[in-house]
């Protein structure tokens, strides 16, 4: 199918969900202009009614869908996927929560029909079902990205205005939980619904427990911070210090963090817009590209169909696939995503249990005396990874199975690939440029099968002399040929029986394969490697809650250390493990206990501030120690704004670079780079015939 004629379907499909559109808003129309001279709809009001009424409609046939398709085992694991990325945003909100669900999922399904069917049109088969897949997995993420993402910036933008109000309305009255209640009245959807949340632990029987429940379906850490603020001044009592209450100065603090992070944000998406469509574009241009220069330039077609072609077109497809995971990795706006606790795998555990398995792992397994040991244990301990040592080297060994596996297989597809090509491919004419007639077109598929005949009565063999070729030939050709051709088809069929019998895999292609397996294995390394790099800026957000935290902490009365050290693994996520052991270990030994925090977390910025909890203990105050508090907490505000400055630059540097890749690599690889080659075999083809006229 040419390009005009896919173009021509594009057409087609849209003038007729076009014309199906505009039929059922044109039904829609003659009903109501008969409910109107009926007497149905007399105002302006009664109108807007059918339209809710419409709307409820919709979201009763989108729930009834839901609970449809959470009955069928292939859709309800991927709207479980689905819900857990919305659940956040929509927390203890059931029916909504069902509702944009299902259109995110449509919306996905939609979207994904769409590309399919222009894939389809382009190149039915097996490489069609191979970049529906891609295409699925890129517009499923995408499109679901794209949403959470404008929902967390909308959630964040309305609550700079819910803090506002919550400070307008305590410099009223001066109470906390009555300042929340009248902020949650008047602010946006997202942001009030949070905001009653919590409003209803802290007015709860049981504020702490209520709080802890709250904080796990937190979408942001600025929410469970204003939630601890307003709890640990409702339970202590407001301050009044340099520059006015503590709780204002909690909430200003808070504001500033959400502003930077808002323009971090627009900023980044601003920077890296559309990057995403453009990396994937070359997917649907590959075969239209193929077909044109197939048709225009005969000699491609050698290129195309053959081994190199395949390769080229793998690489060209890799390379889409990693331009875009590797855009969502730079647009990403949670840093890691981390959560303690969280992110164990099963399946290596079970693995581990087989002896087999358990004694190729225990082999490969740095010993508990080695240096490297300590290496991979500290570098799992920093990069947050729950898993244990053991597990990531089944997962490491697995990966180099699968890597081995899967480049052995395309090796082998590419040689079988190679040899159906030598086999059926029409033989050609050395002709460059223009397409080929239909009636040489039938001779060159004549003469292929004439040479495939010819191939096979000599048994396929390499070894096969040019005398027995030539009388094989001159006995199909029946007197027809003349004796230049039958030595020219001769010598053709002699090169393809050498190239036939050479594809086979070569030790050099299994070195590659051993290669390929060998950063498969090493992939899970790199990861941790990169997990830890990334960690360290979410460490640095967590330390500056806690300097949030303890600057007001520091001016309650009777304030000890081991209550400071509660407050913060309430507020905990990255570091909520040390904090964890540190209180269990803390009757033993306050000192012993700091130390042991210290150690299980390495973070410059956090041991500093378990130095100053360390001299907390009995040498001086704790609003003594923390005296320069608020200067520390500046110069860190400014330091992260440059190194978010450094970032987004850094990011829509290598976002401009990595997302025009694959369309570089379509023309370059696909199709400049294979034209300018064949134009030299072309030429020495030419050069050679001019020589022998002379």
């Amino acid at each position: 199918m040419s390009l005009k004629e896919i173009m021509l379907w594009v057409l087609l499909i849209s003038g007729g969900g076009f014309a199906v559109l505009f039929i059922a808003l044109n039904w829609l129309h003659k009903h109501q202009s008969y409910a109107v001279r009926r007497g149905r709809i007399h105002s302006v009001q009664e109108g807007r009614k059918g339209k809710a009424l419409l709307s409820r409609e919709l979201q009763t046939l989108m729930h009834k869908l839901y609970t449809l398709c959470m009955r069928v085992p292939i859709t309800s694991g991927y709207i479980t996927s689905v819900r857990k990325r919305l659940a956040g945003q929509h927390a203890y909100d059931e029916y909504k929560l069902r509702l944009q669900t299902m259109k995110m999922i449509l919306s996905v399904w939609c979207a994904f029909a769409c590309s399919s069917v222009v894939l389809l049109m382009m190149k039915p088969g097996i490489e069609f079902a191979i970049l529906a897949v891609l295409c699925g997995v890129v517009i499923n993420s995408l499109i679901i990205d794209v949403a959470t993402s404008q929902v967390e910036k909308r959630l964040l933008a309305q609550m700079i205005e819910l803090f506002a109000n919550v400070r307008h309305h305590y410099h009223q009255h001066g109470m906390v939980e009555e300042s929340i209640s009248e902020a949650a009245d008047i602010a946006g959807a997202e942001a009030g619904r949070h905001a009653r949340l919590i409003h209803e632990a802290l007015t709860d029987a049981d504020p702490h427990e209520a709080l802890e429940r709250y904080y796990e379906s937190a979408p942001n850490r600025f929410l469970k911070a204003f939630a601890g603020i307003s709890y640990m001044v409702m339970e202590f009592g407001d301050r009044i210090e340099e520059g006015g209450s503590i709780y204002l100065k909690g909430l200003s603090s808070l504001a500033r963090e959400i502003q930077l992070e808002l323009l971090r944000r627009n900023r980044l998406d601003y920077l890296l817009k559309s990057l995403n469509v453009i990396a994937l574009a070359p997917v649907f241009f590959t075969t239209p590209i193929e077909r044109w220069a197939r048709s225009s330039f005969p000699s491609m077609d050698e290129f195309y169909q053959g081994k190199l072609g395949y390769i080229i077109k793998l690489i060209v497809y890799i390379v889409i696939i990693l331009s875009y995971f590797l855009l969502q990795k730079l647009q990403q706006s949670d840093e890691t995503g981390y959560r303690a606790g969280k992110g164990r795998r099963v399946w290596e555990q079970k693995l581990y249990r087989l002896p087999v398995i358990r004694n190729m792992v225990d082999s490969l397994m740095p010993r508990q005396h080695m240096s490297s040991y300590f290496q991979i244990t500290r570098l799992l301990k920093e990069s947050g990874a729950e898993v244990k040592l053991e597990w990531l080297y089944i997962r490491r060994i697995a990966l180099f199975i699968l890597g081995l596996v899967l480049s052995i297989g395309t090796i082998f597809v590419l040689h079988e690939a190679e040899k159906t090509h030598i086999l059926y491919a029409p033989v050609q004419s050395g002709q460059m440029f223009g397409r080929l007639s239909p009636i040489e077109e039938k001779e060159a598929l004549k003469q292929s099968e004439i040479d495939r005949a010819i191939m096979q009565t000599l048994n396929m063999k390499a070894d096969s002399t040019y005398e027995q070729t030539y009388a094989t030939l001159e006995n199909f050709a029946n007197g027809t040929a003349t004796p230049e051709e039958l030595s020219r088809n001769t010598q053709r069929i002699l090169q393809e029986l050498k190239e036939w019998n050479d594809e086979y895999i070569k030790w050099w292609e299994v070195l590659i394969s051993m290669v390929a397996g060998y950063v498969a294995y090493q992939l899970p390394m790199l990861l941790l490697y990169l997990q830890r790099k990334m960690r360290r800026l979410d460490m640095k957000h967590e330390v500056y809650q806690f300097q949030t935290v303890i600057s007001i902490l520091r001016a309650m009365e009777r304030m000890s250390v081991e209550e400071i050290l509660e407050w913060l693994n309430r507020f905990s996520v990255i570091f909520k493990r040390p904090l964890q052991k540190c209180l269990l270990h803390y009757e033993h030994g306050p000192e012993a206990a700091l130390d042991l925090l210290k150690e299980e977390a390495p973070l410059p910025e956090f041991q500093r501030l378990v130095d100053k909890l360390y001299l907390s203990l009995g040498k001086i105050t704790i609003r003594e120690a923390f005296d320069d508090l608020e200067s520390h907490m500046s110069y860190y505000f400014e330091q992260r704004k440059q190194e978010y400055e450094k970032i987004i630059d850094s990011k829509a540097i290598w976002g401009r670079m990595i997302g025009f890749a694959p369309m570089y690599g379509l023309i370059f690889l696909y199709l400049v780079i294979p034209l300018i080659g064949m134009s030299f075999v072309q030429m020495d083809s030419y050069y050679e015939q001019i020589q022998k006229i002379q």
